[in-house]
């Protein structure tokens, strides 16, 4: 049953001519699949193809939604509320397009579809097997999405390293599929490619090895990516063609530059583009253009002046944990012409009794600008609030996102509403003014995963305030992660003391931004604003609030 449904899927592709190309990585983890993939997509569309993106992560969990962003990254959040991994993040921002749920496949998905499908007789029997069933299901995703999308391109990027056994059975699916599809398939693979300081020379045994660990799933991979830190002798690039299997024009190097554009316009000149068209047997060979991209290097290079943004953070060390706020801070820096540096400081050391606490106060204190992110639990939120009573006190910037506005807002309760002790139930469950609190429809929840207020949500500003003026819009749709809201039991109050609520969901009349009007940017939203922004378009808050930092560095 299933069978048939696939071969009809191949055949409806097969007809629609539709391409994939398929990222993989190997050697290690961590050396740029995600950006790798957007880069090859940039190419792409600047040459005028429609595409989107998919990736495949290996691990057991359904999505991200519930690991620490210690453990994995960020968890990026789509317009449809999907929780998703942080590579969907890369994607929106380099490609400017809107992805969702079907973008982001993890193992976890695959087995809860195929256990779930034997429970209710779907496959009349018999005994399920990773093959042909799992295998099956991650082909008949892979189909359907381009069916539904209706794309020239389906850029995948398998996450992991080649090798690993969890990231086998994505493996097989695309064998699979490449028999099947034949020339609408390519595989790219990513390999690292170490230098060894002491013997001055580029290894490129692991990308060898990387490519047999290929091989031995039955993958050949069609072009070569080479991971550097410094570009590799011709020599060597032809030893790799050679041991390999790959053609020398379709070995490219990946190198690191700190303005990630000028990696779109070095794999350019490395003709990725031409490559890519030339595989797939166009008729014509478009070229890309690259033109916003060359603007958005000059407008990164002219930016000298330094601008010190601190990011008083819970998740500290981890990989990439706040890396949207992060790129959103950069991008808005840059068309202030101002090189944004993000300082960030662990919440907790503000906190008295902390040993390197006087160390902590003395970098918050240099600061031109404050951002408090997200986060959950009480580990640091009293640190936070240190931190956004000192910004209020000294007009110093201020942006609270999610659990940002929730801090500013109990700190306001404190210092200004004289309600001493007020709190978030989330920090504090017995707190006697609980100025956050779950939603009625929250309280009964139990299940961690999918179960937060996510996705794009309506939002309806107050005309002349700071978030109005930002926008400049009536009605404005961000992203949303997150339990408790604001206490509308309490909003009199706040009003009272001076603060504005610039924005509300109307429906449930929930608080979405508040600030204070007489601030120079105190301001909070309950959304996250960092994962609309991107090079081509910086979110209107990140530029009210850069642009604030660099005039109070002015004056």
């Amino acid at each position: 049953m299933i069978d048939q449904s696939i071969d009809q899927l191949i055949a409806r592709v097969k007809e629609m001519q539709t391409k994939f190309i398929i990222v993989t990585g190997g050697v290690c983890s961590s050396i740029g699949k995600g950006v790798l993939t957007s880069s090859i997509g940039v190419l792409l569309k600047s040459s005028g193809y429609k595409l989107s993106v998919i990736k495949c992560d290996p691990y057991l969990n359904v999505d991200p939604g519930t690991m620490s962003p210690l453990e994995h990254g960020e968890v990026f959040v789509t317009n449809d509320g999907a929780e998703t991994d942080l590579d969907l993040g890369h994607y929106e921002r380099m490609l400017g397009i809107h992805l969702a749920q079907d973008s982001s496949i993890s193992s976890g998905q695959i087995f809860q579809e195929v256990l779930e499908g034997e429970r209710k007789g779907k496959y009349l029997g018999k005994c399920i097997q990773l093959v042909p069933h799992a295998a099956n299901t991650v082909k008949q995703r892979l189909l359907e999405f381009a069916l539904k999308h209706e794309v020239e391109y389906v850029l995948v990027e398998i996450g992991g390293t080649v090798g690993d056994m969890e990231g086998d059975l994505f493996l097989e699916a695309i064998r699979q599929l490449r028999m099947e599809l034949g020339r609408q398939v390519m595989l790219a693979h990513l390999s690292y490619v170490p230098h060894l300081e002491w013997t001055g020379e580029v290894k490129t045994k692991p990308t060898q090895h990387s490519v047999m660990e290929l091989k031995k799933a039955g993958l050949v991979p069609d072009c070569l990516f080479l991971r550097t830190e410094q570009p590799i002798p011709e020599k060597s690039v032809e030893k790799v063609a050679l041991t390999c299997g790959v053609g020398r024009d379709f070995i490219f190097q990946v190198l690191t530059f700190e303005a990630l554009a000028k990696l779109f316009v070095d794999l350019n000149e490395q003709n990725l583009c031409a490559r890519i068209q030339q595989h797939f047997n166009h008729e014509e060979i478009k070229k890309a253009d690259l033109s916003f991209w060359q603007t958005y290097i000059s407008l990164i290079e002219q930016s000298s002046k330094e601008l010190n943004i601190g990011l008083i953070a819970k998740y500290v060390g981890a990989n990439d944990p706040y890396i949207s706020i992060i790129e959103a801070l950069k991008t808005a820096g840059f068309y202030q012409q101002r090189r944004v540096k993000v300082t960030v400081i662990d919440a907790e050391l503000l906190e008295p009794g902390q040993e390197e606490h006087d160390q902590a106060w003395q970098q918050l204190k240099e600061l031109d600008a404050i951002l408090v992110p997200g986060g959950f639990d009480k580990r640091g939120v009293e640190g936070k609030v240190l931190a956004a009573t000192w910004a209020r006190e000294n007009n110093v910037p201020f942006f609270g996102i999610c659990l940002g506005m929730q801090v500013m807002l109990i700190e306001a309760a404190r210092s200004l509403v004289g309600l001493e002790g007020a709190n978030s139930t989330e920090i504090d469950p017995k707190t006697k003014h609980a100025v956050i609190s779950l939603l009625d429809e929250q309280r009964g929840v139990t299940r961690k995963g999918a179960s937060m207020r996510r996705g794009a949500y309506p939002c309806t500003m107050q005309p002349a305030t700071k978030a109005q003026a930002a926008y400049g819009k009536p009605v404005i749709y961000e992203r949303h992660r997150h339990r408790y809201e604001v206490n509308n039991a309490y909003r009199k109050s706040y009003e009272d003391a001076g603060l504005v609520f610039s924005g509300v969901y109307r429906d449930k009349e929930l608080v979405e931004i508040a600030e204070f009007p007489d601030h120079r940017f105190m301001l909070g939203v309950q959304f996250h604003p960092e994962f609309c922004s991107t090079p081509r378009s910086p979110h209107p808050l990140f530029s009210a609030f850069v642009k604030a930092a660099v005039e109070r560095k002015q004056q």
